[in-house]
């Protein structure tokens, strides 16, 4: 903890110096922090919220779900980030990363390879290029994550290259990776992942994006190929009025060598409208199936087949602070839901987050 204190403080001090020198600092500086309060109906008794969620998990406290720190780096040639962080998203999120790995968002760096083109190589930890949500509550539609967002990766850890084109309306990405949502390796495993991202920008009222994850998630002894496929599309269709579709499916085999495959898929749908310039109501409807449990383990007969659905008010307080309230609630085929196991599960919500 005192290494991250340090490095902190040197970032804030290089940023202040960079600042002085000139203007235009290719050094930034920012900040966030999203505190929140959640009571769940199912009562957890350890005040956990079940093993499929990782952001919002505690009931009936409040606590921190994300805070960080963030330093990044831009001349147009060479570009950086490091985000120190803590906690309950990366308590859950981060539980199979050793010591201080566990505090870091992001570290990367990365360079320009064309003079010509928009074409970049990077290599770190990053966001994960799967989703069209993330971490940051102020970047998404709703307080709380999809069943979708949570279940897939939040994170990465490798090298990606990077071409853009200069309209800005196409991305192309490809990925070599350590894991499914790891920054170290499974114990035992010699094998690379990889993924692809292609994002297209024809207008800024439509964002439609295709990404990809093919690789091992266990040790070497016990290899099952994984083949992941997420796409989304973002809609404002007025000024007010946006929609966002999404859909998840994987394949995972079922055992080494097998030929055999256990299957999951996720849709889900977000409408938001803007009823002024402060306030924001957003709708969700989503659906998760893994019969299986490849991804989500509920050790019962029928596995994890489960609607959820959920309304949001947001108010904005300033242009850096959002104040959020959301009623969630989620039907289960199987009974999997509180220390009495039931098929439905309802929860309330509010946060308060800053940005700077």
């Amino acid at each position: 903890m005192k290494s991250i204190l340090f490095f902190v403080l040197l970032l804030v001090s290089l940023a202040v110096e960079a600042q002085i020198e000139t203007t235009k600092s290719p050094l930034t500086i920012s900040g966030y922090a999203e505190v929140y309060y959640l009571y769940d109906f199912a009562r957890p008794q350890d005040n956990t919220r079940p093993n499929f969620v990782y952001a919002f998990n505690r009931h009936h406290e409040v606590n921190l779900n994300l805070g960080y720190l963030k330093a990044a780096y831009d001349n147009g040639q060479l570009r950086g980030n490091v985000a120190f962080m803590t906690g309950t998203y990366a308590n859950a999120n981060l539980a199979a990363e050793p010591g201080v790995l566990r505090n870091i968002l992001e570290a990367n760096v990365g360079a320009k390879i064309s003079q010509k083109h928009n074409l970049w190589i990077d290599a770190g930890i990053f966001a994960s290029h799967i989703g069209f949500e993330s971490a940051v509550g102020k970047d998404c539609w709703n307080l709380t994550r999809s069943l979708m967002a949570d279940n897939s990766p939040y994170f990465e850890s490798g090298a990606k290259i990077t071409y853009t084109t200069d309209d800005g309306k196409w991305l192309v990405s490809g990925l070599v990776l350590n894991g499914w949502q790891r920054i170290q390796r499974v114990p035992g495993n010699s094998t690379p992942a990889f993924g692809h991202q292609i994002t297209y920008k024809p207008t800024v009222r439509l964002t439609l994006n295709s990404s990809s994850f093919v690789g091992n998630d266990k040790p070497d002894s016990t290899r099952q190929m994984r083949y992941f496929y997420n796409f989304y599309g973002i809609f404002q269709a007025t000024e007010k009025l946006g929609i966002t579709f999404g859909f998840d499916v994987g394949a995972e085999q079922m055992a080494k060598k097998s030929s055999k495959y256990n299957w999951w898929y996720t849709p889900v749908v977000i409408v938001r409208l803007k009823t002024s310039e402060k306030t924001a109501l957003a709708a969700r409807a989503e659906y998760y199936s893994d019969a299986n449990g490849v991804i989500i383990s509920t050790n019962t007969p029928n596995g994890f087949w489960t609607w959820g659905y959920s309304l949001n008010f947001d108010y904005a307080l300033s242009d850096n602070a959002l104040w959020r309230v959301e009623a969630r609630g989620f039907s289960s085929k199987d009974a999997i839901f509180g220390a009495v196991p039931t098929r439905q599960n309802q929860l309330l919500a509010t946060s308060l987050s800053l940005s700077f």
